[in-house]
C-alpha cells in the first residue's frame, strides 16, 4: 500500500502560488488541466477515475482521502491520484475550494 504524498508549493522557488503558475507546473508535468470552485460543504464519496489525475488547490481546504488516509490540501498543495485509486475529497471550512484538476494526457 503507498500513503498519501501531499506536494506542497514553495514559493521560494516557484514565486507566488497564482493560477497560471499552479496551471503551468502541472501542464508541464504532462497533464490537460480545469479549473473548478467547489461550495462549502461540498462532498465526493469514494470514486475511481480510468486515468492518472492530479487535485491541486488555489485557495480553501479540501480534504482528500486516499489509501485509508485523509489530507487537508491549501493553497499550492496537490496529491497525484492513480488511475482506479478509490479516492474522496470535501469542502473543509466556510470558503470555497478553488481546484485544479490535472488529468495525464
Amino acid at each position: 500500500m503507498t500513503g498519501v504524498v501531499v506536494r506542497r508549493w514553495n514559493p521560494k522557488i516557484d514565486g507566488p502560488v497564482t493560477e497560471e503558475s499552479l496551471r503551468k507546473k502541472l501542464e508541464n508535468r504532462g497533464y490537460s488541466v480545469s479549473s473548478y470552485t467547489y461550495s462549502p460543504g461540498a462532498y465526493f464519496s469514494d470514486h475511481k477515475h480510468g486515468q492518472s489525475k492530479i487535485d491541486a488547490v488555489l485557495s480553501g481546504t479540501f480534504r482528500m482521502g486516499m489509501y485509508g488516509e485523509f489530507v487537508d490540501l491549501g493553497s499550492g498543495d496537490w496529491i497525484e491520484v492513480p488511475a482506479g485509486a478509490t479516492h474522496s475529497a470535501e469542502v473543509i471550512g466556510n470558503e470555497p475550494v478553488v481546484s485544479l484538476d490535472a488529468i495525464k494526457i
